[in-house]
């Protein structure tokens, strides 16, 4: 941040100071650049940026927002003054009696783990990987649609209060997506391949994409041939890939603190987990441990600081089964006496912060997939999901993979199409009979919540899990 900019933000919070308890304020600067490659021909090449500040207050025990694109001095202090006068008038109408001790003083940088910048790849390199992507899963009239895309964000934060928090964390963040649909007749089947990660250039690896792409394509034929899924009660093995959507689902909207206290009641849902539940609910089996942890190198939603200044640092929600913390940032464990973590995050320059998940990782066991597959009679292996449902508390869910492969007598058999398998979340943790060691990171730019709506990048690491006596469905169920 240059000398000017952080001139004006220091005169700004002395300004703010003059009716404020205290005053903050975050700049935020991103460019977003997405391009995409269907059947060989270049479909998309878009680039969006937004930059703006949120000015933030303490009044009366109240915490109020102003948000601007004017950065300049003059246009942050109206922002302030808008933030005083709207706090003032809501703060006879507050939930809890905040201090600035909801807002550390912290000072400190991050940027995100990269071997190569982002903006030294060209476009001509990122087409090149695209559209090999693309070509190398042609090889059958069968495959319909072929796609590769990818997202690239760069992002830049700069957290300054009257209270000394000076803080300045950049994003460099990769989302691709590769996606094969085979049909024929009346029967379609997709096969997709994600990778989603802070990281740079090397994320542009023209053999990986192009190995991967082929497997994708040649899993999409083979559904087309094979049997559904059987239906009944057995056996589950959950591949990392669809692990990231049952860890985001069934814990990590449950667990936060928000969510608890009823704030998402009216949009994003409630959650099932009572205040009295931490220290006292076996949320799954002794096998489960479920940290959060923004420190991971390359995981999507690592950083070092929250959007509020609290230092972000691993800590075990779940362990040994039992559930210990919840996913709530400082206003949040201030109203609810509860232990919560840094995870005060807010989706844009315009969107006040709220409790959010970051990097939610199930922590790895001792077996290989082999130990797991041996472990089962009779069940099925179920890898990359295509569609959930889940109730409003979090709690009773159904979810779709694209590929499953039977399991028999401790072997791997036949593929089948459209398994599905559906439970209530706290039996579905307590059936754990088996955790992988190899962790797989996973994440989503798509994390939806807040009124008005804030979407976020999340983060997701497992290892294959093991559940005994599952209720099982295929398509023609």
């Amino acid at each position: 941040m240059n000398k000017q900019t952080y001139a004006a933000a220091q005169g700004a919070l002395a300004h703010a100071r003059n009716a404020a308890e205290w005053a903050g304020v975050r700049y935020s600067s991103e460019t977003t650049a997405s391009r995409c490659v269907r059947n060989d021909m270049p479909e998309k090449n878009e680039t969006s940026s937004e930059a703006g500040a949120m000015c933030e207050v303490l009044v009366d025990g109240h915490f109020g927002y102003a948000a601007t694109a004017d950065t300049s001095a003059q246009g942050l202090q109206r922002a302030f003054d808008r933030a005083i006068a709207t706090t003032k008038t809501t703060s006879a109408y507050k939930a809890h009696a905040f201090t600035s001790a909801q807002r550390p003083g912290s000072t400190g940088h991050y940027h995100s783990a990269r071997d190569k910048a982002l903006d030294a790849t060209s476009l001509a390199e990122i087409t090149d990987c695209l559209r090999a992507a693309s070509a190398a899963m042609k090889g059958s009239d069968l495959l319909v649609n072929r796609s590769a895309r990818v997202m690239t964000i760069q992002t830049q934060l700069a957290y300054f209060s009257s209270n000394g928090a000076a803080i300045e964390q950049d994003f460099d963040m990769v989302n691709i997506d590769l996606s094969a649909t085979a049909a024929q007749g009346l029967e379609s089947q997709t096969r997709t391949w994600s990778h989603t990660a802070q990281m740079g250039g090397e994320a542009f690896d023209r053999n990986h994409w192009t190995t991967e792409a082929q497997r994708v394509a040649a899993e999409a034929l083979e559904l087309l041939t094979a049997e559904n899924c059987p239906t009944g009660a057995m056996d589950v093995i959950l591949m990392p890939d669809q692990m990231m959507l049952q860890i985001h689902e069934s814990i990590g909207h449950p667990l936060e603190l928000d969510r608890i206290l009823g704030d998402e009641r009216n949009y994003a849902g409630w959650s099932f987990v009572k205040p009295a539940d931490f220290g006292t609910l076996r949320y799954g089996s002794p096998l489960m441990n479920v940290s959060f942890d923004p420190g991971v190198r390359h995981e999507f939603a690592s950083y070092a600081f929250d959007d509020g200044g609290n230092p972000a640092q691993r800590e075990l929600l779940i362990e040994g089964g039992m559930l210990r913390r919840g996913l709530g940032a400082l206003e949040s464990q201030a109203r609810s006496g509860l232990a919560g973590v840094a995870n005060f995050r807010s989706a844009s320059w315009n969107r006040a912060p709220i409790d959010r998940m970051a990097n939610l990782n199930l922590e790895p066991g001792t077996s290989t997939l082999d130990e797991l597959i041996a472990q089962v009679e009779n069940g099925v292996l179920m890898t990359t999901n295509r569609s959930w449902s889940i109730d409003d508390y979090r709690n009773k869910f159904q979810f779709g993979c694209e590929r499953g492969q039977l399991i028999r007598n401790g072997k791997l058999g036949p593929v089948v199409r459209n398994p599905n398998y559906r439970g209530v979340t706290v039996d579905f943790w307590n059936r754990l009979a088996g955790v992988g060691k190899d962790t797989v990171a996973y994440g989503t730019p798509y994390c939806g919540k807040g009124e008005p709506s804030q979407v976020i990048r999340v983060g997701h690491a497992s290892p294959p899990c093991l559940f005994k006596g599952v209720q099982v469905f295929g398509g023609a169920a």
